[in-house]
C-alpha cells in the first residue's frame, strides 16, 4: 500500500494497453537534439517540417528519430508489435503481445539513434541491471532481443500514469499553480526510496530519477526507464541525468548514493509546490522558505528537502533507508497537522522516557528538569555493553553513576550513558568525556545531542537552541530535536509554541509538549486554550493526573474574571482530583479567591464548593480554609501569615 499505510492515495485505474498506442508517433521538433554535440537537429524552416533522419550540421553525426517497428511486426517470432507508446531519451517504447506466454502485454524499448555509442552502451547496461532487479517497485525485465539489426529490451507492461502525467492532470483540473497533496507526494517518495534502497543494496545506482520515470498503476508505484543505471564502482560509463534533477557534483565526482537521493528530493519539491525556475535560477537550490507557502507551513518538510538536496553530498542523507525513516516521520507530522489526529510511532533513534518537565505550570521552566526529561538516544545493539546497559533502567542517578563506573568495559555506549547521568547530576566531568567521545567517534550526532543537553541543563538556552536547531535539520522527521529545541527556546525567552504544538499534535506520548504548550497559551493570556491542551492528555498517560491538576491551576490562576460556568467547571475539576488535605485546601483557597476577585465580590447564581455564590458565604468559607491551612503549616512564620490572610478575608460586619 502506498504511503506506509498512513495516507490514502487515489488509485490510477489500469489503462487498456491498446488504447495507449500513439496514432502518430513522432519526436516533436523542439525535442530533437544531436546525441553527440547537443546541437538542434531535425528542425523545420521556411514552413517546411524538419527531417526525422539525417546528419547533424554541426558535427556531422547521424541522427534518426523514426520508429524502427510498426504495428503488425513480429520480433524474433515471439513479440507481436501493436505500435508506439512513447519516446524518451534512450529510445522508442513499443507495445507488444508475447505470443509464447499467454499473450501477455509487454513493452519493447529500442533505440532513437543506433549510431550513438553512449546510448547503445546505456541500452546494454539497462539489460544487465534490469535482469538482476527483483523488486515490487521496479519494472521487471523479461528478455533482450535483436531484430533487423537493432536491440530491444523486453519488459513488463505497467499500465497507469507517470508522476509527471499525474501532476499535469491535477493542474489541468485545479489550476496551473496547484500541486499534488503533500501526503500523496510523500507516499510516492517512500515507494521510490524503497526501490532505490534495493538498488543500492545490490551495488547499483539509478542516476536519473524524475517524475517521468515512475508510474502509478492502481495502488502501486514502479520505477521504469533504468537506462541510466550503473554499478556503484563504475567510473567510466556515461552518466545520464536530467537538468533540474541531477546533483551538481555529478560532472566532477560522478554518481553516488547521495546523488540518487538528491534526485528524490528534487522530485518531491517539483511535485509538492509550484517550483518555478527549478531548471534555471534554482537549478541547484530550493527557493527561500519564506517564498513558498507550503514550506512555511511545514517546516520539517522544508528541512528534509534541504538536507536531501544539500550542495555538499556528505551533508545529505547517508542512505535511502535513513531518508525514508525521516520522510515517514515528516508524513506523520503533516497528516496530524491536516486532520488533528495524532500519529505516534516508535523512533528509530530515540527512546521516550517516563519523565515530563514543567508539570506544575508554576514559575519558569526548570532547565535541568527539562534536560532530564528529554528522550534518550537508543543504545547501539552491537555495542559489547548493550546487554549490561539494558539492565540499568529506572535507577537513581547516583546509583546509575556508580553502576556505570563499574561497567565491564568502557565502550562508547557506556561513556554516553555516563555523560547523560553526569549531566543530570551537574557534574563538570561531562564536558571532558564528550570531548573524548568526539575524538573517538568523529561525526557521531550523539556527541552534539549531549552537548545540547548539557547546555540546556546549565541554563544556556541560546547555545542549546543552536545545537538542537542543527539536529532538527539533520533529523527533520524526529520528535526529540523539536522538543529539545522548544525547551531551549522557552528557557531563552524565544517563541516555542509552534514546536510544542507540532510535537503534541503528532505524538501525545511526549507529554512535556502538552505542558509546554499550556505554558505558552497561559503566557499569551489564553487560559481556555491552555486548559484544552491539558484536557487532551490521554487517561492512559502516567501524567494524566498531573495534567488534570495543571488544568485546574490554569483555569483559576489565569488572572481573568471567571463567569459562573467557569467557576462551576473549576469546582467540578477540584472535586475529581485525588489530593491530600493540605493541597486540596490550597486549591480550594485559589478557587475562592478567584470567585471573590470578580466584579461584585463574587456574587452569582448557584453554589460554589457547597456555599452560595455570594460574597459573605464565600468569605466565610475562605476564612475557614486559611485557618485550616494554618493548622497544617510547617512553621510559625507560615502559620502567622495564613492567620493574617484568614483575618483579612473574614466577612465585614458593623460591630
Amino acid at each position: 500500500m502506498l504511503g506506509a499505510g498512513l495516507v490514502d492515495v487515489p488509485p490510477v485505474p489500469y489503462q487498456d494497453p491498446s488504447a495507449a498506442v500513439l496514432k502518430d508517433p513522432r519526436v516533436p521538433e523542439a525535442r530533437r537534439f544531436c546525441s553527440a554535440c547537443g546541437a538542434k537537429v531535425g528542425r523545420g524552416r521556411d514552413g517546411r517540417p524538419g527531417r526525422t533522419e539525417g546528419f547533424c550540421s554541426n558535427c556531422r553525426h547521424p541522427f534518426s528519430f523514426t520508429p524502427k517497428l510498426r504495428g503488425g511486426d513480429l520480433v524474433v517470432g515471439q513479440y507481436e508489435v501493436l505500435g508506439c507508446l512513447a519516446h524518451g531519451g534512450l529510445g522508442w517504447v513499443y507495445l507488444a503481445r508475447d505470443r509464447n506466454v499467454s499473450d501477455r502485454w509487454v513493452v519493447l524499448k529500442g533505440r532513437l539513434d543506433d549510431e550513438d555509442a553512449d546510448a547503445l552502451a546505456a541500452a546494454t547496461a539497462e539489460r544487465a541491471f534490469l535482469a538482476e532487479a527483483e523488486h515490487p517497485n521496479i519494472v521487471k525485465i523479461y528478455n533482450f532481443v535483436r531484430h533487423a539489426g537493432s536491440g530491444y529490451i523486453v519488459m513488463e507492461y505497467v499500465g497507469g500514469e507517470s508522476l509527471k502525467d499525474i501532476l499535469k492532470r491535477h493542474r489541468a483540473e485545479h489550476g496551473a499553480e496547484s500541486a499534488l497533496p503533500l501526503g500523496q507526494v510523500i507516499a510516492y517518495g517512500l515507494e521510490v526510496l524503497r526501490a532505490l534502497g534495493y538498488l543500492h543494496g545490490v551495488g547499483l545506482l539509478y542516476c536519473d530519477f524524475k517524475p517521468d520515470n515512475a508510474i502509478q498503476s492502481e495502488e502501486q508505484l514502479k520505477l521504469i526507464d533504468l537506462g541510466g543505471v550503473r554499478r556503484t564502482y563504475d567510473t567510466t560509463s556515461p552518466i545520464f541525468g536530467t537538468e533540474g534533477y541531477q546533483a551538481p557534483e555529478i560532472s566532477d565526482r560522478g554518481a553516488s548514493v547521495a546523488s540518487d537521493l538528491y534526485t528524490v528530493g528534487r522530485t518531491l519539491a517539483v511535485l509538492s509546490f509550484p517550483f518555478r525556475g527549478y531548471t534555471g535560477r534554482y537549478r541547484h537550490a530550493l527557493p527561500p522558505r519564506a517564498d513558498v507557502p507550503l514550506l512555511r507551513r511545514f517546516e520539517s518538510y522544508d528541512r528534509l528537502l534541504r538536507r536531501a538536496t544539500d550542495p555538499v553530498p556528505e551533508r545529505r542523507f547517508a542512505s535511502a533507508a535513513e531518508m525514508a525513516d525521516q520522510l515517514t516521520g515528516v508524513l506523520r507530522e503533516v497528516l496530524s497537522a491536516e486532520d488533528g489526529r495524532p500519529r505516534p510511532a516508535p523512533s528509530p533513534l530515540f527512546a521516550t522516557g517516563p519523565r515530563a518537565a514543567g508539570t506544575e505550570l508554576t514559575g519558569a521552566l526548570d532547565p535541568a528538569e527539562a534536560a532530564a526529561a528529554l528522550p534518550v538516544p537508543h543504545v547501539h545493539p552491537l555495542d559489547p555493553a548493550a546487554p549490561f546497559l539494558g539492565g540499568l533502567a529506572d535507577r537513581d542517578p547516583e546509583d546509575l553513576a556508580a553502576a556505570l563506573a563499574a561497567a565491564p568495559a568502557r565502550t562508547p555506549e557506556v561513556r554516553f550513558a555516563l555523560v547523560r547521568v553526569r549531566i543530570e547530576l551537574g557534574d563538570a566531568e561531562a564536558g571532558p568525556l564528550l570531548d573524548e567521545l568526539a575524538g573517538d567517534l568523529p561525526g557521531d550526532w550523539r556527541v552534539a545531542w549531549y552537548r545540547g543537553v548539557r547546555e540546556l541543563a546549565a541554563g544556556h538556552g541560546a547555545t542549546a537552541a543552536a545545537i538542537f536547531d542543527g539536529l532538527y535539520g539533520l533529523f527533520p522527521g524526529e520528535i526529540a530535536p523539536k522538543l529539545a529545541l522548544a525547551f531551549a527556546r522557552e528557557t531563552e525567552g524565544a517563541p516555542a509554541g509552534r514546536l510544542y504544538e507540532t510535537v503534541w499534535r503528532t505524538d501525545p506520548t511526549h507529554v512535556s509538549a502538552a505542558f509546554g504548550l499550556a505554558r505558552v497559551r497561559l503566557a499569551a493570556g489564553d487560559a481556555a486554550a491552555a486548559v484544552a491542551v491539558l484536557d487532551s492528555v490521554p487517561r492512559i498517560s502516567s501524567h494524566w493526573q498531573a495534567a488534570r491538576i495543571a488544568a485546574f491551576t490554569a483555569a483559576v490562576r489565569s488572572g481573568r474574571a471567571l463567569d459562573d460556568a467557569a467557576l462551576r467547571d473549576a469546582d467540578r475539576r477540584l472535586r475529581a482530583l485525588p489530593l491530600d488535605t493540605e493541597r486540596r485546601a490550597r486549591f480550594t483557597a485559589d478557587l475562592l479567591e478567584a470567585a471573590l476577585a470578580r466584579p461584585g465580590g463574587g456574587t452569582g447564581d448557584g453554589v460554589l464548593l457547597d456555599v452560595p455564590l455570594r460574597e459573605g458565604p464565600l468569605r466565610r468559607r475562605l476564612e475557614h480554609t486559611y485557618r485550616q491551612l494554618a493548622k497544617l503549616a510547617d512553621g510559625p512564620a507560615e502559620r502567622h501569615a495564613l492567620v493574617r490572610r484568614a483575618n483579612a478575608v473574614r466577612p465585614r460586619t458593623l460591630f
